[in-house]
């Protein structure tokens, strides 16, 4: 598990050619507790740092003469050799954020700095850097592991992905035991469907891990309990993009449809999803099937903009809509499945709060 002391002994790299502007954050650092705090007003100089040092976040200011952040940022995206660019970029200009989020950046801070906003962007930025590492070494221990056929193996990982699934849980309170119960709905739809033994065990693990991603989102925005504005919305969607990332590292079966999972769950059958507005048969089989069953905790679980209804209301909603959530949205195949088997769903989430 990620700890406190991990985050504040992250590698921050502050790039910004104005030489008070990396002062200013130098000082909100450092005066956070931050331990390894560098610093460059050459943008030319990025590549060459990262390269030696190997940061963990790099605050990028998008405006700079001779080399803006946009350049820097597809220089670095060649030396990422897992796509992921460590970047908070800096900018006053409200036009610049969706291009840069679009350009591969993962967060930004609006200038001028407030005090506040800068300490949890990078604290967020961060864990979510230091988790990815952690999956990614983690799963070269494990490959090893699965090479030499230790009779302990099986067990050892599959404790790792629960730990796992439980870092987004633990960002979102409101979803106590979602991750679960998800995992024991996709069991068992599976098993109606009559998926065979091997699909069924991997996404019974699998798919709690759909909402890692989110640790990247900040709680201004996970938690907020109104409707999110054109830029939090787009920020919120990152977290399917991002779990992806998070879980796609390695090789290992569970991961593998874990990452699927993540940045598959919420497309559409019709093609209104995101993030790549796939549809129909083009939705890999196990982020269907886990949709469906993540829509039917939604309504069962309250959240902060919703309260909760009782399985009837549930599964009317998804069986025939309600504005929101509507048949189309899912795979006939599982949409049929789930209303022969509605019992399975019940049970499974009232047994969760006895």
């Amino acid at each position: 598990m990620i700890t406190s002391s991990d985050v504040l002994h992250g590698k921050i790299l502050i790039v910004d050619d104005q030489a008070v502007n990396v002062l200013l954050l130098e000082r909100i650092l450092c005066g956070a507790g931050y331990l390894s705090v560098a610093s460059t007003t050459d943008p030319r100089e990025v590549c060459r740092l990262h390269r030696e040092q190997g940061f963990d976040l790099i605050l990028l200011d998008l405006l700079m003469p001779g080399m803006d952040g946009f350049q820097v940022m597809e220089e670095l995206k060649g030396m990422e050799p897992e796509g992921y660019l460590p970047v908070l970029v800096i900018t006053a200009q409200p036009g610049h954020k969706l291009r840069a989020l679009e350009a591969g950046a993962k967060d930004f801070v609006s200038k001028p700095f407030e005090l506040a906003e800068v300490l949890a962007r990078v604290h967020n930025m961060l864990e979510v850097r230091l988790v990815q590492r952690a999956v990614r070494d983690l799963n070269s221990v494990l490959e090893l592991r699965v090479r030499e056929r230790t009779a302990d193996l099986q067990e050892s990982y599959l404790e790792t992905i629960v730990t796992l699934s439980r870092v987004a849980e633990h960002r979102d309170d409101d979803t106590g035991g979602h991750n679960r119960r998800i995992g024991n709905y996709s069991r068992e739809l599976s098993r109606v469907l009559g998926m065979d033994d091997v699909f069924v065990d991997r996404i019974s693990f699998a798919s709690p891990m759909h909402d890692i991603g989110k640790v990247g989102v900040p709680d201004r925005i996970l938690r907020k309990p109104g409707v999110f504005t054109p830029e939090e919305w787009e920020v919120m969607k990152t977290h399917a993009a991002s779990g992806a990332e998070i879980l796609g590292s390695g090789k290992s079966p569970y991961l593998s449809m874990g990452s699927e999972i993540a940045l598959n769950h919420h497309e559409r059958w019709d093609g209104g999803g995101y993030p790549g507005a796939k549809r129909g048969e083009a939705i890999p089989l196990a982020a269907r099937i886990m949709n469906i069953c993540d829509i039917y905790d939604a309504l069962r679980s309250r959240r902060p903009y919703k309260d909760a209804f009782d399985h009837s209301r549930a599964a009317e909603i998804i069986l025939h809509g309600d504005c929101r959530t509507e048949p189309q949205h899912f795979d006939p195949a599982v949409l049929e499945a789930f209303s022969r088997n509605q019992g399975l769903f019940r049970d499974i989430f009232e047994a969760s709060r006895a």
